[in-house]
C-alpha cells in the first residue's frame, strides 16, 4: 500500500510508523521542516507526500488542527487520485465533514470523517510510535451509510494502523459523544489544577490527583479550536457537570451527611454500571 500523512504531531507520526513497520510506503508532510527532516531519517517516511507524490496514495491520513485540516484538502484536492480514501484525524467532525464531503464529492475521491481514540499529554512526532493505535477504537464518519464496498474499502486500508473496533457514527452524535468523553475532561482537569492549593501537592498527592490531571497539560490552541466548534455540545455538558458539583456543594455547606452519602453512592453505582 501507498499512504500518505499529513502532519506528523502525536497521531501523524504513529500512523506513519505503524503503516512503515507494516512494510507500506509512507509519503509525509509536515509544516515543520525539520520534524519533515527527522521523519524522512528515521525512516518513518518513505518521501515527502508533495503534489508529485499524493496521487500515488491509495490512502491520505490529514492529521491536522480542523481549520488545516479543511485548507490541505482544497489546496490538494486536484491531485489526489479518484481511486484514494482520504480520513481526517480531527478530534470534532461537524465542521471538518461538513466542508470536507463536498470537496471530495466535486474531485471526484471518498473522504471520510476520522478520530482515532487514542493519545497522549506529551505530543510531537518525539512522542509518536509504532503502536498507539493497538487496540484503539478509531470512530468513523462516512459519506454514507449504505455502501458495503465503502465500508469494505475503510477496513482494509485501516487494518496495518492495528485498531481493535472501527466505529461508525453520525458527525453529530460523534461530537456529542466526544464533548463529554473528552473534552469536559480536559476542561475540568485544567481548571482544577488552578487551585492556589495545588501548588503545595507534591507531598499529599499519589493516584487520585495523577488520574484527574493527567490531560491539565495540553495543547492550547488545539484545544480552543476543538472547544469553540464543539461548544454547543461541550456547554450543555458543563452545565450539567456543574449542577452536580452545586449539589455536593450545597450538602457540605448544610452540614448534610445524609444527602452527601447518596451523592457519593449514585456515583459510586453509575460509575460500576458504566465501566464494570
Amino acid at each position: 500500500m501507498i499512504a500518505g500523512v499529513a502532519g506528523l504531531g502525536l497521531i501523524g507520526g504513529s500512523l506513519s510508523k505503524a503503516y512503515r513497520g507494516g512494510g507500506h510506503c509512507v509519503y509525509g508532510f509536515d509544516a515543520d521542516e525539520e520534524v519533515l527532516g527527522f521523519a524522512l531519517l528515521s525512516g518513518a517516511a518513505s518521501g515527502v507526500l508533495d503534489k508529485n507524490t499524493i496521487g500515488r496514495c491509495q490512502l491520505i491520513f490529514i492529521a491536522l488542527n480542523p481549520a488545516d485540516t479543511v485548507d490541505y484538502l482544497e489546496k490538494n484536492a486536484p491531485y489526489i487520485s479518484k481511486d484514494a480514501m482520504v480520513i481526517d484525524c480531527c478530534g470534532v467532525k461537524r465542521l471538518v465533514c461538513s466542508k470536507c464531503f463536498p470537496i471530495a464529492e466535486k474531485y471526484g475521491f471518498a473522504f471520510v470523517g476520522g478520530h482515532p481514540m487514542a493519545g497522549s499529554h506529551k505530543g510531537g512526532f518525539k512522542n509518536s510510535r509504532e503502536s498507539l493505535f493497538r487496540g484503539a477504537s478509531m470512530i468513523l464518519v462516512p459519506p454514507v451509510y449504505d455502501d458495503p464496498v465503502l465500508f469494505g474499502r475503510m477496513e482494509e486500508l485501516l487494518r496495518p494502523a492495528g485498531f481493535g473496533r472501527l466505529t461508525v457514527s453520525s458527525a453529530a452524535k460523534h461530537d456529542e459523544m466526544i464533548a463529554f468523553s473528552s473534552q469536559m475532561a480536559h476542561v475540568v482537569s485544567n481548571a482544577y489544577v488552578k487551585s492556589p492549593t495545588a501548588r503545595g501537592h507534591k507531598a499529599f498527592s499519589a493516584g487520585s490527583y495523577k488520574d484527574l490531571t493527567r490531560v491539565a497539560r495540553l495543547n492550547p490552541e488545539m484545544w480552543a479550536q476543538l472547544c469553540i466548534e464543539n461548544r454547543d455540545f461541550l456547554i450543555k455538558e458543563l452545565d450539567s457537570f456543574t449542577g452536580e458539583i452545586e449539589k455536593y456543594k450545597e450538602s457540605l455547606a448544610r452540614g448534610d451527611k445524609d444527602t452527601l452519602q447518596e451523592l457519593l453512592e449514585e456515583g459510586s453505582r453509575l460509575k460500576g454500571e458504566l465501566d464494570p
